[in-house]
């Protein structure tokens, strides 16, 4: 288990995290998911050891990384956005080097690369010069190289930034083969990458946390009091009497249906009272309903209206970052 309690990193006068706090579990793949600048890559560097936080503190198995910062860095794995390889080395050579670089016991280091190859499906590879690997197959020897010294936490950030479709399909089923020995903990502003790997989210924005549940949860929180969508077996005309009649006042958008004798209809936001009132009026003008169900939030939804207000002046945060 890792804990990140009131998380605080100031670049000068600019607020990069701001008081953050959360924990994550063991058994569950956690998104960080955030616009350019809004602090995912700061707090994972803070996370790993490998940036200072202005205050505030991490905790891995109940250990302080200020405190014990050489035992958690042990137990974390961190894959960098591009993964710092040798391309003159071999795969397997590179493994070897990284796992002693992490002090793998020495009676342990072939099983482990050997292991560690294996997960990420790099055992064919291993004797290739890893300048003549894909980018796929370069990203998955970074992903074992994460993995020596069997860390609890695995931190990757924006691990299918440049692949191909059928790469990112790869690292996306390696990503949750992992969940089950690791605390997995990932950042990305690819809606699609956070939605279909992960099971928690974590969205930031200016550094602080402004929402996190399951994606189901958080599209179920956007879609409360959201448009309701309606398909009647009637005419288009004989809905706008019905509505103008029965629900007064109510905005409605009325369409012809891609089937004859049927109509669409699209309300705005509207509460379960007016529901009821269209479904007992449509009942009384003896005018069957088809599908009557609220529009669903997207993602790419919730993500706009919880940081509407990024702006890019944030991206001065970007460039503080990378000379971190």
């Amino acid at each position: 288990m890792i804990e990140v309690q009131d998380l605080v990193k100031r670049y000068g006068g600019y607020l990069a995290v701001d008081h953050l706090s959360f924990s994550a579990e063991k058994g569950q793949i956690y998104g960080f998911l955030g616009p350019n600048g809004a602090g995912k890559s700061t707090t994972m560097n803070i996370m790993t050891g490998c940036l200072a936080p202005t205050s505030g503190t991490v905790i891995v198995d109940g250990m302080d990384l200020q405190q014990e910062p050489e035992k958690v860095k042990q137990r974390i794995g961190y894959l960098p956005e591009l993964p710092p390889l040798y391309p003159e080395m071999t795969v397997r050579e590179y493994l070897t080097f990284a796992a002693k670089l992490k002090k793998v016991p020495r009676l342990e280091q072939l099983q482990q690369v050997v292991q560690a190859m294996s997960k990420t499906g790099l055992l064919e590879e291993q004797d290739h010069l890893i300048r003549t690997l894909s980018k796929g197959y370069r990203q998955r020897v970074g992903l074992a190289a994460t993995l020596l010294g069997n860390p609890d936490v695995v931190i990757l950030d924006e691990p299918t930034v440049g692949l191909d479709p059928r790469q990112i399909l790869e690292i996306r089923d390696l990503i949750r083969s992992l969940r089950e020995e690791h605390v997995v903990i990932l950042s990305s502003h690819i809606l699609s990458e956070v939605s279909a790997v992960c099971d928690y989210i974590f969205i930031l924005s200016h550094g602080k946390l402004v929402a996190s549940d399951t994606p189901e949860n958080l599209e179920a929180q956007l879609h409360a009091g959201g448009a309701l969508c309606a398909s009647v077996r009637a005419t288009p005309e004989e809905m706008r009497t019905l509505c103008s009649t029965m629900l007064p006042g109510i905005p409605v958008e009325i369409s012809a249906g891609a089937r004859a004798g049927q109509t669409e209809l699209r309300f705005g936001a509207v509460d379960d009272r007016v529901t009821e009132d269209f479904f007992y009026a449509c009942a009384e003008a003896k005018n069957p309903i088809l599908k009557l169900e609220r529009e669903k939030a997207s993602l790419e939804e919730i993500f706009l209206e919880l940081t509407d207000d990024h702006t890019d002046a944030e991206l001065v945060l970007e460039r503080e970052e990378a000379g971190a």
